[in-house]
């Protein structure tokens, strides 16, 4: 499977900030914006990616990424030449994807606290995986109704009155037919070529599945100034009650097997000092105790 991740936008929502980089370029707490969807899509398997942002952008983004070889993935860039809604990055990225399944996730997306995600993955084969996750205020977002034997019945694009408390998280897992499906997508009332419109197209033809994220899920929406700042509180605080890191690219890679011990070690010795490279440090110091008393073999223990 591919991944696509979504940095584009105009970030008018965090206007003045966006005037200086790009939405998924600000700082959540203690790095940028895109290093979290960009794990979540590392952690769940994903190697190859596509990264799609405005022209101007694109720049900062792989002076930022390189081309991902050092955390043992590829990182693809696409142009955005004018947001026009969600479902345009299938098109924008068609060469990229090919015949392969697909993911796409939203760059201002932030999501901790299960393994839900590596499990649809590695259990995806055909259609479209979706979920679910329940909010106070729906309106903001794609809502999904279920019906008593929580299968999805509708799905409806920022409703007035929702009829339901599920919103739809911005990850959605296709197979090849999405392709053929956003080119033929007429744009919207609002000019756009939505991703519900994708998400009801799967529904129709009987292959959309949705699945509940549990209560203990996390999920941030950092796409304005007082969501972007919940969202650094919410890092800041799990990760000194925690002593762990959320979105860290290098330790995800490490862990899950993308890197060997010795290239983590010289990726931490190419890092300048400071509490990030201490972290990396302490995540490798634990590895060593543990690989010396277990012999771990194969992917480097649980995120």
């Amino acid at each position: 499977m591919k991944g696509i991740l979504l940095a584009g936008g105009t970030g008018s929502r965090l206007f003045p900030l966006t005037l200086v980089a790009s939405k998924q370029l600000q700082p959540v707490y203690d790095k940028p914006m895109v290093y979290y969807p960009l794990t979540t899509l590392m952690a769940s398997g994903i190697r190859e990616i596509c990264l799609i942002s405005a022209p101007a952008d694109l720049p900062r983004f792989r002076q930022l990424l390189g081309d991902g070889a050092q955390w043992g993935i590829s990182i693809e860039y696409r142009e955005q030449p004018k947001p026009a809604g969600i479902a345009q990055a299938f098109r924008i990225a068609e060469s990229f994807v090919g015949q392969e399944n697909v993911t796409l996730i939203l760059g201002d997306n932030i999501f901790f606290g299960s393994d839900r995600f590596p499990e649809a993955f590695a259990q995806f084969q055909t259609g479209a995986t979706i979920f679910g996750y329940q909010v106070n205020n729906p309106r903001r977002y794609g809502v999904v109704q279920f019906d008593a034997q929580g299968q999805a019945m509708s799905i409806e694009e920022k409703p007035i009155h929702p009829k339901s408390n599920f919103a739809v998280p911005g990850i959605y897992l296709y197979d090849p037919q999405v392709m053929e499906i956003a080119r033929r997508l007429k744009p919207s009332g609002r000019g756009e070529l939505e991703i519900t419109d994708v998400n009801l197209e799967y529904l129709r033809r009987g292959q959309l599945r949705v699945i509940p994220l549990s209560r203990g899920f996390a999920w941030l929406d950092a796409g304005t100034s007082s969501s972007l700042h919940d969202a650094s509180v919410y890092v800041q605080t799990i990760e000194k009650r925690q002593g762990i890191k959320i979105g860290c690219p290098e330790e995800v890679a490490f862990r899950c097997g993308f890197l060997s011990a010795a290239r983590f070690e010289a990726l931490i010795g190419a890092t300048p000092p400071c509490e990030y490279r201490d972290y990396l440090e302490n995540v490798l110091a634990e590895f060593k105790v543990q690989s010396s008393r277990f012999k771990v073999q194969g992917p480097n223990f649980e995120l």
